[in-house]
C-alpha cells in the first residue's frame, strides 16, 4: 500500500492519522485498517502520543465508507498473517476503542457506513457544520456484524442505533449534534484551527488520569455483552443476509444509482 493513503504523524502529544485517498472519497482499505492498528499499537507502547485524531485532511470527506473492491497489493509478511487471521474492520476498529489514550474523530467532512463505525469507537466525534452521514447496511442488503452494532448501542445508545441501522438515512450535521453522535459542529473555515486546539487541550492533560479514567469508562461501557449463544446466533444471521438475493440487489442499485427492489429473500 502506498503509504500516502494513510498519513501517521505525532506532533506535541497529538497522533495524528489523516485517510488520503481524497479521489476515492478516502474509503478504507484493508491495508490502511491493517496500518491503522500497526501505528496504534506501536503508539500504545509509549506515552508520547496522549491524544489520537483521525481526520480526512483538507477536503469535503472524512471517509466515504469501506471500499469493498479494494485489495492488498504490497503488505509486510506481518500484515499479510494479519489480514490472514482477523477481519481487518474488526481489528482496526478494536484497537481505536481498546487504545489506551482518548481517541478523537474529527469530520471534515462526509462520513458513511464502516467511517461511521470507526467514529463510534472514537471517544469523542466533532464535525464540520455542512457535512452528511449515515449508515447503509439495510439499503444494501447487508446484515451488520454483532460487534460493531454493540460499539453504536455502547456509544450511542440503543435508541439512536435502531434509527441510524433501520432508516439507512442520510443525515445532516445539525442532527448529527441533536442525535449525540457529535458532540460539537465548528464552521469549516475555523474547523482544522479549533479541532487542533481540542486536541491539544486534551494532550495537556495528566497522562496517567487521562489513560485511567478510560480504562474505567471502558469497563463501565461494557454492559452489552453477547453470550457464546447469542454470539454464533447472530453470525448465523450475518451469514443469512450474506447469501441473500436482497444483498446482491443492494448492491447493483447502487452502482446503478436507483432504488432496490427487495424480495425478502
Amino acid at each position: 500500500m502506498p503509504q500516502e493513503n494513510l498519513l501517521a504523524e505525532v506532533k506535541d502529544h497529538v497522533g495524528v492519522l489523516t485517510f488520503n485517498r481524497p479521489e476515492k472519497g478516502n474509503s478504507l482499505t484493508p491495508e490502511m485498517l491493517i496500518r491503522v492498528h500497526t501505528t496504534l499499537e506501536e503508539w500504545a507502547k509509549g506515552s508520547d502520543v496522549r491524544c489520537v485524531l483521525f481526520t480526512g485532511g483538507q477536503g469535503k470527506s472524512f471517509c466515504s465508507g469501506y471500499d469493498i473492491s479494494a485489495i492488498p497489493t504490497s503488505v509486510s509478511k506481518e500484515e499479510e498473517s494479519l489480514l490472514k487471521e482477523n477481519n481487518p474492520v474488526e481489528l482496526a476498529f478494536r484497537t481505536i476503542k481498546n487504545f489506551p489514550y482518548p481517541t478523537l474523530a474529527a469530520w471534515n467532512g462526509y462520513c458513511f457506513g464502516a467511517a461511521l463505525n470507526l467514529s463510534v469507537c472514537c471517544d469523542m466525534r466533532v464535525s464540520v457544520d455542512d457535512t452528511k452521514f449515515g449508515m447503509p447496511p439495510a439499503k444494501l442488503g447487508v446484515v451488520y456484524h454483532a460487534e460493531g452494532l454493540q460499539q453504536f448501542v455502547e456509544a450511542l445508545g440503543m435508541s439512536v442505533t435502531r434509527e441510524l441501522f433501520m432508516t439507512a438515512a442520510t443525515y445532516r450535521a445539525l442532527e448529527a449534534k441533536e442525535m449525540g453522535v457529535v458532540s460539537r459542529l465548528y464552521p469549516r473555515e475555523i474547523f482544522h484551527g479549533e479541532v487542533a486546539k481540542l486536541a491539544q487541550s486534551i494532550a495537556g492533560n495528566a497522562p496517567i488520569a487521562l489513560k485511567n479514567n478510560k480504562a474505567v469508562l471502558n469497563m463501565l461501557a461494557g454492559g452489552v455483552v453477547l453470550t457464546s449463544e447469542e454470539k454464533a446466533l447472530a453470525e448465523q444471521l450475518q451469514a443469512e443476509g450474506f447469501a441473500s438475493e436482497d444483498l446482491k440487489e443492494g448492491q447493483a442499485a447502487f452502482l446503478e444509482k436507483r432504488k432496490p427492489v427487495f424480495k425478502g429473500r
